[in-house]
């Protein structure tokens, strides 16, 4: 294949019509390693605002159990990314990722937020940082929208954002409004931290951790109270991975499919999984809100839609 065969090969397709098989060219073929980084720090930011961190933390997942979580999320994000969101396995993934959240008191609002990270992160992953062999096009990225607003109206969503620049918009206003310090988020923060750590040699941990967190923005380890990362360190980690870019730039294109499953971060399920059995089984929400099960109604009535 030629290095931008996938690329011609997505703009043949439909941004709209085509969105699930353009995500999985990107996904699979095109940036599996970006995509995996982009949109773990994406889940990551969401931490930061106190309903997200603070429930996180109650539940004890992320905490007592964070390379299961981290497993779980990946390996369902990335069923429903293979399969699609109507059909066999990726049908099964998506109604298990809705039972769980209902379980959970979780507002539409912090709904439509963490989808927005899951648009924009990338984008700015590949785009905007220059991280990436080559930047999103804008068919692509129009592409992203879609697939992402699928996946949100399966959820249940409401009020979700029309295009990039309305998503864009979302997540900058939300985390100004919402950013802020609490004890859980930061506990689930460290734990997530140093799981990342761990997909390392020992030696290399502390460095990674450095690394990591000096690729993250100063609103970011503000609210986590962190010590911000030195000039140095932000050079460095950015210029490691413009240089990783670089490098791939020249390397052929990936013939063959790299699915989540096929990650060795991934380590809860050396015989294989079934997504009907991932996880948790919660009784209830361990965290009291104000409005309880906010789209509850819209979430079933999707499930209905999806039958």
């Amino acid at each position: 294949m030629r290095r931008f065969e996938w690329r011609d090969t997505i703009h043949r397709l439909d941004a709209k019509e085509d969105c699930v098989r353009i995500r999985q060219i990107l996904t699979a073929h095109e940036f599996p390693w970006d995509m995996n980084r982009a949109l773990g720090l994406a889940l990551y930011r969401t931490y930061a605002v106190p309903s997200i961190g603070e429930l996180l933390y109650q539940t004890g997942e992320f905490t007592e159990r964070p390379q299961k979580r981290y497993d779980d999320t990946g390996l369902l994000l990335g069923t429903m990314l293979r399969y699609g969101f109507t059909e066999g396995e990726g049908r099964e993934a998506l109604k298990r990722m809705n039972q769980m959240h209902r379980s959970y008191d979780i507002s539409n609002d912090d709904y439509r937020y963490v989808l927005s990270a899951f648009v924009v992160m990338p984008v700015r992953w590949l785009n905007d940082c220059g991280f990436g062999w080559r930047r999103l096009t804008e068919h692509e990225i129009a592409s992203t929208v879609h697939y992402y607003r699928l996946m949100g109206h399966y959820m249940g969503i409401r009020d979700i954002p029309e295009d990039y620049a309305g998503f864009e918009r979302l997540l900058d206003d939300y985390e100004r409004e919402h950013f802020a310090y609490t004890p859980g988020a930061r506990a689930v923060s460290d734990a997530t931290l140093d799981l990342m750590a761990s997909f390392y040699s020992p030696r290399m941990a502390g460095v990674m951790r450095k690394f990591t967190l000096a690729l993250i923005d100063d609103s970011l380890i503000e609210a986590f109270r962190y010590d911000r990362p030195s000039a140095a360190w932000r050079w460095a980690a950015r210029s490691a991975l413009r240089t990783r870019a670089w490098i791939v730039r020249f390397m052929r294109p990936r013939t063959e499919p790299f699915w989540p499953e096929d990650n060795p971060n991934f380590r809860s399920y050396p015989n294989g999984f079934d997504v009907r059995q991932m996880g948790t089984f919660p009784a209830g929400c361990p965290v009291p809100h104000e409005q309880a099960g906010a789209n509850q109604s819209e979430v079933e009535a999707q499930d209905g839609r999806s039958e």
